[in-house]
């Protein structure tokens, strides 16, 4: 449930809530909860959809809604499983609770009840098969189980019907592995099959770009609907930038689209509008205003939300950031603007951190996780691309080196229960990211998995490792330790759904990198 581009959500009111308290019924216990996860407002949600709910568990689809709304904007998965249970023993023939509960089991770990519960359900509806291949499959591609996943579906081929989401999923399995060639024809199946021809598109201009066609790639990524938090900002409603638009003189205004790293990776092209003629406007969330203030001086920067409450008159276009690549026509690795480095600290700031810093060289950085974020269908991949502090630090340490945190968010907590080689924690000090632009002009190295961190560090010309996922995000192509997005990165890739033996192979670089570093 999302608004329609230029419509506002009315807030959800205090007598809705009552009302809700008084005389819930699914549909209102739905309606009300999805609004309050839309208006940020989770923690006052979960409570009142458990407290409504364990009031009502005899009300079956009462406990299916609120599992449903659960599922999707939370990552209390867990909480789901039980919910699920609770449906399935009262309705022990309700075969879409049956399929919710198996999904949710795989979710939280529980593969082989899962896993179980799945063969039972296709074996006692063969006139199901397809759907529930769907859903296996699907469950495997989310938790990072990619042969098992290619395996099912190479059987399905050759012995079931073509669906729509067996080809897609085909095709994403085929991506996630390191196929994205071979993923190419699937996915344009996967676009003739889909009533929805915009899903399937995406993933086929992903994996293009993948396997390197950056021509065609660039140009259907550009074709997307804008992947934003409010879809009632204004400025989406204007003209969207297109290649070859002419700039010089006009107004322009680029937003945040996706992810911060995706903000930091593409706003290099940037400086390419501002040499064009443009009078740029660049809106980003409060984290990164004064890091792109600082380094795009000939640029105005605004606060997006607040950008966002009123309209604004007399601009010409706007764009998300990640159209940059096509809209400065990158076509080929040669193209990538390599006006390395982008993003720049304030000399006062890396003062400020310097003094806060343990004086013993080299100084190496480490984040060991991504943001953790609650909408279903990014709370398992954030979970593939992230490990964890004990794994990290067990393998890199004991070392001869300053170990430096510029973790963020939940998983910074970690560092309370590390007892081994001390890691000084600059973060506590941090207020956004041009603090942390700052920490990182004063280290030597950057080791970072696949998160926004890593792509500050590359917009810096930080030397930078990244450890990446088995199922490497598009933009790190499908095989090779460098790339042309930031020369000076190494990629060190899982070859597994365990971050360990990676981990392992990072060690035992380091400590070599160790032994030949020498002061700058």
């Amino acid at each position: 449930m999302t608004a329609q581009p230029g419509a506002e959500t009315a807030s959800v009111t205090e007598k809705e809530i009552e009302d809700l308290k008084a005389h819930p019924t699914p549909h209102s216990l739905y309606g009300v909860g999805v609004k309050l996860f839309l208006e940020q407002r989770g923690t006052e949600a979960f409570p009142l959809i458990l407290d409504i709910v364990g009031k009502h568990l005899d009300d079956t689809t009462m406990v299916a809604a609120a599992a449903s709304m659960l599922w999707e904007y939370t990552a209390r998965h867990d909480v789901v499983v039980i919910l699920m249970r609770h449906v399935v023993q009262r309705e022990p023939y309700n075969l879409p609770a049956k399929l919710s509960l198996a999904n949710s089991l795989i979710t939280t770990g529980e593969e082989a009840e899962g896993y179980g519960l799945f063969a039972t359900l296709i074996e006692q509806n063969p006139t199901r098969r397809a759907d529930l291949c769907e859903n296996l499959s699907k469950a495997l591609l989310d938790t990072g189980r990619l042969d098992e996943a290619i395996r099912i579906l190479e059987f399905w081929h050759q012995t079931g019907e073509e669906t729509f989401a067996l080809v897609n999923n085909m095709a994403c399995a085929l991506q996630n592995v390191g196929r994205s060639r071979e993923a190419l024809p699937w996915f344009r199946r996967a676009v003739e099959l889909a009533n929805d021809k915009k899903r399937p598109a995406f993933g086929y201009a992903v994996s293009q770009i993948k396997a390197g066609d950056f021509k065609e790639g660039w140009h259907n990524y550009a074709q997307r609907d804008p992947i934003v938090d409010n879809e009632a900002w204004w400025f989406i409603t204007l003209p969207r930038l297109r290649q070859g638009d002419d700039v010089a003189g006009k107004r322009v205004i680029l937003y945040q689209e996706q992810g911060f790293g995706d903000t930091l990776q593409f706003i290099r092209s940037a400086a390419w509008l501002i040499e064009a003629g443009a009078d740029l406007t660049i809106t980003v969330p409060r984290p990164l205003v004064r890091l792109l203030a600082q380094s795009f001086p000939r640029a105005t920067v605004k606060e997006i939300r607040k950008f966002g409450e009123n309209r604004e008159e007399g601009y010409d276009c706007s764009a998300p950031i990640p159209d940059l690549p096509y809209i400065v026509g990158v076509v080929s690795d040669e193209t990538i603007p390599a006006n390395i480095p982008y993003l720049r600290a304030d000399p006062a700031d890396i003062e400020k951190f310097a003094a806060m810093l343990p004086p013993g060289r080299p100084r190496i950085g480490l984040v060991w996780a991504g943001a953790q974020r609650i909408k279903a269908e990014f709370v398992l991949t954030d979970r593939r691309r992230s490990s964890n502090l004990q794994d990290m630090a067990a393998a890199l340490t004991p070392l001869d080196a300053t170990l430096v945190n510029l973790q963020f968010g939940p998983p910074h907590q970690q560092i309370l229960a590390w007892e081994g080689q001390p890691i000084a924690d600059p973060m506590r000090s941090v207020n956004d990211m041009a603090d942390t632009a700052a920490i990182m002009e004063n280290l030597d190295l950057i080791i970072s998995v696949d998160t926004s961190p890593l792509h500050l560090a590359g917009g810096l010309g930080r030397p930078t490792w990244l450890v990446s996922r088995r199922d490497a995000c598009w933009r790190w192509r499908d095989e090779g330790d460098t790339t042309p997005w930031y020369p000076g990165m190494r990629i060190f890739r899982a070859k597994e759904l365990s971050f360990i033996p990676t981990w392992k192979e990072v060690g035992a670089a380091l400590h070599e990198w160790v032994a030949n570093w020498k002061a700058p």
